[in-house]
């Protein structure tokens, strides 16, 4: 048996939104502030001194990179440190076990609700991408339902971090050694084939947010291409195979 799912996960995800309503001013205003002041600081001030990137305008050209790596932060957050809050210190996961629920559908819970919140996040920065008139409308709508999978896909690869971890101070690691390498190296802030070659194979091959950015890019400028598809795909891959080894992992880890 590879994973063990029921509906029972949707109990596991409730209690996490629940959770996340009772502090919902301050949940909700990082998603307003931060593309502003980026936006300000960087597409509007540090932008004055770039030219257009590939026939791009700066403020445009990092507006998707923005979402993508709001719903990294958040849905790689929420299953590193806040995760291993409940499963180490609260003991949220013991709670929820001793009842029907199962360890499978806790994580696979757990994993869901990054996802959603990297959601979330991404549905309440268009409505300020869009005053600053950087995005394009309709097809920047997709943003949205497209930031799940990608919530998923780092939800599974904090999950994956948080079950092999010995202590929270060890979750600094993954932070600073790959979580700030992909906000550097993913084309978020310049094209990616101004790095050099190898760097380039490595940011494709190694760094999921390379993908997201190409994709969350194509949506915001309405301008698809058959390249998307392979970053659909790989993203697609990466979140299957990283949903399952959390899971495993987890369970081992919980189980001992």
């Amino acid at each position: 048996m590879i994973v063990d799912i029921t509906t029972r996960v949707r109990s596991v995800w409730r209690r996490n939104w629940d959770a996340f309503l009772r502090t919902y001013k301050v949940n909700f205003i990082p998603p307003f502030v931060e593309p502003v002041l980026y936006l300000l600081a960087l597409g509007f001030g540090l932008g004055t001194y770039i030219e257009a990137v590939d026939g791009i305008p700066y403020p445009v050209f990092i507006a998707p990179a923005l979402v993508s790596i709001s719903v990294m932060y958040s849905a790689f957050f929420e299953c590193t440190y806040s995760s291993f809050v409940r499963m180490y210190y609260q003991k949220t996961f013991d709670a929820i076990i001793a009842t029907p629920v199962g360890i499978d559908e806790v994580i696979a819970g757990e994993m869901l609700w990054g996802a959603t919140r990297g959601m979330i996040y991404a549905a309440l920065m268009l409505p300020v991408l869009l005053i600053f008139n950087v995005v394009a409308m309709p097809s920047s709508l997709l943003l949205i339902p497209f930031a799940f999978l990608a919530g998923l896909l780092f939800a599974g690869i904090a999950m994956c971090f948080t079950a092999i971890t010995p202590s929270i101070d060890a979750l600094n690691y993954p932070s600073f050694l790959f979580i700030t390498p992909m906000f550097l190296f993913s084309g978020t802030f310049f094209p990616l084939d101004l790095l050099p070659e190898p760097i380039q194979y490595f940011a494709l091959a190694a760094l999921p947010l390379t993908h997201v950015v190409a994709v969350n890019r194509a949506i915001t400028l309405a301008a698809f291409s058959p390249v998307n598809l392979l970053n659909l795909a790989w993203i697609a891959a990466a979140t299957v195979i990283f949903f399952v080894l959390a899971i495993r992992l987890m369970r081992r880890r919980l189980i001992v």
